[in-house]
């Protein structure tokens, strides 16, 4: 199989941007991406984008990555633009990687960019609801305009059959979200510094109990970029990280007993050639505090209903025996629907590296990133798992 490498890494700062576009978002991404790599604009072969809300945030309805790469002077390269809701970044890297392993390309530039505040505030709920399939929308009998059909119908259900199986207690989930905005404030990138604590979170507006607004992801802009290569073109990056395994998949129908999210973690472990035990540091799609214990679960960290255990270990915080999100996660670096897949991809990039900082995590070999978008039937519609390493083999 062909070697395949991030060579380079760029991304802006979360948060509300908005007297700044898409454009100039993506474009401060990229060209972070590409100083980072030793790569020239003109030596990427194909590039893929990917963006979800800007149809309603910005009239942008097609073309973002044409319109942002072409801005920064790129011309005849094929552009793919790829929208698969929260998993959107994640899902076009992953098309980067089979081009670059097929012999397709040699170079490939993958960015994700999004904006969700907007002078219509109703905007953002508009385009979160439209990850869903409308006619579960339609069946939950929300406004769309200011509500989330995941808060108030798949949440519930999901958080349901897990509380009839096992113990859900609200207080690890309120400590999942203190250990996030911890290591949210070691992260100059995310959007949520303030230190929180486990009173605070318990204390904040209910959403749908147990969970809590402080347990929930902020709406953000932001963009993020990275630039792939193989051993044929390799550049002169100091450590390029490289690309292990990497999973694509679709939730089953009928099956709300089986975790899709598994299924998809372990194709990417073997692809890898490694089993979860290996992993030295992870980066997961925490959207709600729920859904980052469930991860825990989900790639094999712990066994069913167990998830509690580690977070009351502190297996899962910086200096813990796995730390999970050093970023912030999704509650607290921020949550650009189509920039967080490759947002967690940088952050593991850079603890491969050595180049974190204060929240460095100590020497890992491996690092996998979760990424969950959508709902389509009765399960998660898109989910992508990725294995990075510091080391070919």
């Amino acid at each position: 199989m062909t070697e395949v490498v991030i060579a380079g890494v760029g991304m802006t700062a979360f948060g509300r941007h908005l007297g700044r576009s898409l454009k100039q978002l993506g474009s401060e991404a990229v060209e972070l991406a590409l100083a980072d790599s030793g790569v020239d604009l003109a030596d990427i072969d194909i590039a893929f984008a990917s963006n979800v809300a800007g149809s309603l945030t910005t009239g942008q309805v097609s073309v973002v990555g044409q319109t942002v790469f072409r801005e920064l002077g790129m011309s005849r390269t094929p552009v793919f633009n790829v929208d698969n809701a929260c998993a959107s970044s994640s899902s076009a890297f992953h098309l980067a990687v089979m081009a670059l392993r097929a012999g397709q390309a040699d170079t490939a530039l993958v960015m994700g960019v999004e904006k969700l505040f907007a002078e219509d505030r109703t905007a953002a709920y508009r385009a979160l609801n439209g990850c869903a399939d409308v006619d579960r929308v339609a069946e939950a009998g929300i406004d769309v305009g200011r509500q989330s059909v995941f808060v108030a119908s798949i949440y519930p259900e999901r958080i349901k059959r897990y509380a009839d199986r096992f113990r859900l207690d609200p207080r690890s989930l309120a400590e999942i979200a203190v250990k996030n905005r911890q290591h949210a404030g070691l992260n100059p990138m995310a959007q949520n510094r303030k230190p929180l604590s486990v009173e605070d979170v318990l204390e904040s507006r209910v959403i749908v109990s147990p969970i809590t607004a402080l347990m929930c992801s902020p709406i953000s802009d932001g963009a993020t970029a990275v630039v792939l290569t193989t051993r044929k073109r390799r550049p002169g990056a100091s450590r390029p990280v490289h690309v292990r395994g990497t999973a694509i998949g679709m939730g089953g129908l009928g099956s709300p007993g089986q975790s899709s999210i598994e299924a998809v973690a372990r194709r990417a472990y073997a692809q890898a050639g490694i089993g979860p035990e290996d992993i030295g540091v992870a980066e997961v799609h925490d959207s709600t505090s729920f859904n980052e214990l469930l991860a825990y679960e989900e790639l094999g960290f712990a066994e069913p209903g167990r998830g509690a255990d580690l977070v009351a270990a502190g297996d899962t915080r910086l200096g813990g025996r796995l730390p999970v999100n050093p970023s912030g996660g999704l509650q607290s670096r921020g949550h650009p629907i189509a920039a967080t897949g490759l947002a967690q991809l940088i952050e593991l990039t850079q603890q491969l590296r050595g180049e974190s900082g204060q929240r460095q995590v100590d020497d890992p070999r491996f690092a996998v990133a979760e990424n969950a978008g959508g709902f389509a039937g009765d399960d998660t519609a898109a989910i992508a798992v990725t294995v990075l390493s510091d080391r070919a083999d």
